[in-house]
């Protein structure tokens, strides 16, 4: 293992004392402007990082995080969970509390009142998943007078006073879809999207790149329709049948969450299953099968363990630094095909095996590198 940077290896670096780097790292007064960028700037060349567990400890706190996300479909919600009690276990703070509220994705159903009763109980930060973020707006107003920091997570809520956002990189996501589907179709046919709703801002961020690259790179080749289901599986099935029924002649499909398993099945109920290439999202068991069967030709893997750890990082570190972080954190997304499905599933399972036992990667973010 490389040595880790020491305060006294910053100080040697610049000629100045321990004492002085440790004031400009932690923002104390009586530091010149000049030295304090100094010091920051030579920490981060040299790959200095705070010992958040040893600060932690010193400061005597508890912190307790509220995490309002959606119920689970799949597994995906489950996995960002998952990604944000293995950060915190990985940081080593036995005394992070983490609160999980779960609602529905229908008409925002529930959501303002997870955020309300994470206020109402005063905690420390907050990590959510914002369905209809106008709605949420006032809530998050509410939180920021209260100096209660919020991170959204997989999608965000613009002009509100959130402290940032950790997402996949979703206009990627939607022009690699249009791309794949465009190329294979050669140029000409009919496609479709399925969205959760066009209020989240990740799904009209998909919705709006696929659409700019098929017209930029593939103008003969049609939207014909653009299906909300609120990630609901029964609702996708329904309206994907009568979408079928209406364009038989329909050839590619990219389903933009994760209900691609209703709408396979209505395909398949419709006979059109054959002729359809489909594009979906996220991975898991029931999709790994259809990915065998040639049933989609590609999936786009959002990363929801990485996206939850990074969630709770940012927020985390807000608290214990009162450092602020970059507003935007983006991962690109995983393109998985057959070809590279068994790799990938192997890969996965050697990453979440290294990380399940203390070791965490660096997020491959745009804006970290």
């Amino acid at each position: 293992m490389p040595k880790s940077v020491t305060l006294l290896d910053i100080a040697k670096a610049l000629g100045i004392s321990t004492g002085t780097v440790h004031r400009a790292l932690h923002d104390h007064a009586g530091v010149n402007a000049m030295t304090k960028t100094r010091v920051l700037r030579t920490a981060k060349s040299m790959g200095y990082r705070v010992n958040l567990a040893a600060r932690y400890l010193s400061m005597k706190r508890n912190y307790r995080i509220s995490v309002n996300t959606l119920k689970g479909l799949i597994c995906y919600w489950d996995e960002v969970r998952t990604g944000i009690k293995e950060e915190a276990e990985a940081i080593g703070m036995d005394s992070v509390e983490l609160e999980f509220r779960t609602y529905s994705m229908m008409q925002g159903q529930g959501e303002e009142e997870a955020f309300r009763e994470a206020l109402e109980a005063n905690v420390d930060g907050i990590i959510t998943f914002p369905t209809h973020p106008k709605n949420l707006g006032t809530w998050m107003h509410r939180a920021s007078r209260s100096e209660i920091p919020v991170v959204c997570v997989t999608a965000d809520a613009p002009d509100t006073r959130r402290l940032a956002v950790v997402s996949i990189d979703t206009g990627l996501s939607g022009s690699l879809a249009a791309d794949v589907l465009g190329r294979v179709l050669r140029g000409k046919g009919s496609v479709a999207v399925t969205l959760g709703s066009r209020q989240i801002t990740e799904h009209a961020e998909k919705h709006r790149a696929f659409q700019q690259t098929l017209h930029t790179y593939y103008p003969e080749v049609k939207l014909v329709a653009v299906v909300e289901d609120d990630a609901n599986e029964a609702e996708a099935y329904e309206k994907c049948k009568a979408l079928f029924q209406q364009h038989p002649e329909l050839n590619g499909i990219y389903v933009a969450t994760e209900t691609s398993i209703p709408v396979l099945q209505a395909a398949r109920a419709a006979g059109i299953l054959s002729q359809l290439n489909a594009v979906t999202t996220d991975l898991f068991p029931a999709l790994v099968k259809e990915i065998r069967r040639e049933s989609v030709l590609a999936t786009l893997y959002q990363r929801p363990n990485q996206q939850g750890r990074m969630a709770f990082r940012v927020l985390h570190e807000f608290l214990v630094q009162g450092s602020c972080p970059m507003p935007q954190v983006t991962l690109a997304p995983h393109l998985v095909m057959r070809g590279s499905l068994d790799y990938f599933l192997q890969r996965e399972a050697i990453l979440e095996n290294s990380e399940s036992n203390g070791g965490t990667k660096a997020a491959d973010a745009a804006t970290g590198g």
